[in-house]
């Protein structure tokens, strides 16, 4: 009876899993097909191109929207990667103190990043436009990366805190036991070990920064500091009668395979990070 009930488990857990992947995977597979359908073919609601082509895609890399996609492309890559370091450099030193060491604040701390991450980005777009256009950082990389650390800060804080509780305060202190200095002990025992969650991490970090648009759409102004996602709002058609779904899919497609490919080939660090962090004990 037991093993007939766990077949019947299996195979509701599988046919579970099989709906929410084609629920999840579908919008994907949408845009994948309209990146290869011809102008003509978007109106015809049909999901599958009637021919394939990559006509979309000759626009972006090499057609009349390459100079917007590819620069878009470069800032994108840039400030993402830079305030990834940057925020997780912070949060390492941050969350390390906030692990082992007992000072006043310290609870202060961990709540104030966390209503930082869920304070609504567009209430404070307005304020920060005008600030950057007075003290000259408006379109610029800088402009933008002070606003991403606000986005990747707290929640790397919260997520490498985690994870430095794991790791047993006995290791430190036998490093300090053979002459090893506060910072050695740190540097060459305490970081080794949390390669996994600080990984974890930037890659979490990195996901946010490369998606945002309401910071890219409302610091930026030209092509100088654009990244993609605001970017995609500025395509338009070979005409004005034109839709440009199609070159956007075909930059929607572009700019998720760097966020796929490090997934797939980093899956079981970020799977490793995220379990060994949420495990207390």
């Amino acid at each position: 009876m037991a093993k007939k009930e766990t077949t019947k488990t299996k195979v509701l857990w599988a046919i579970a899993t099989i709906v929410v992947v084609v629920y999840a995977l579908f919008p994907v597979a949408s845009i994948l097909m309209t990146s290869f359908k011809t102008p003509s073919d978007l109106t015809n609601g049909k999901f599958l191109p009637t021919t394939f082509s990559t006509v979309n895609y000759e626009q972006i890399l090499v057609g009349d929207a390459q100079g917007l996609f590819l620069s878009s492309l470069r800032n994108s890559i840039g400030i993402a990667l830079i305030a990834t370091v940057i925020a997780v450099v912070l949060a390492t030193l941050c969350a390390y103190a906030i692990a082992r060491l007992d000072f006043p604040g310290k609870k202060l701390i961990l709540t104030t990043a966390l209503a930082v991450s869920i304070f609504p980005v567009i209430s404070i777009v307005t304020p920060l436009f005008n600030v950057w256009r007075t003290i000259g950082l408006y379109d610029t990389w800088l402009g933008l990366i002070i606003p991403y650390l606000s986005l990747t800060l707290p929640i790397s804080i919260w997520t490498l805190a985690a994870f430095f509780r794991q790791i047993p305060w006995e290791l430190e202190q036998a490093a300090q036991v053979d002459g090893a200095t506060h910072w050695q002990a740190f540097r060459k025992a305490i970081v080794p070990l949390a390669a996994p969650g600080v990984f974890t991490t930037a890659i979490i970090a990195f996901f946010i920064a490369w998606n945002d648009f309401v910071y890219g759409i409302s610091l930026t102004s030209t092509e100088a500091a654009r990244p993609v996602p605001a970017a995609l709002a500025f395509f338009t058609g070979a005409s004005q009668f034109e839709s440009p779904t199609g070159a956007i899919s075909a930059a929607a497609i572009i700019v998720t395979i760097p966020v796929v490919v490090l997934v797939l080939l980093f899956q079981r660090q970020i799977v490793s990070g995220l379990t060994q962090g949420a495990v207390k004990g």
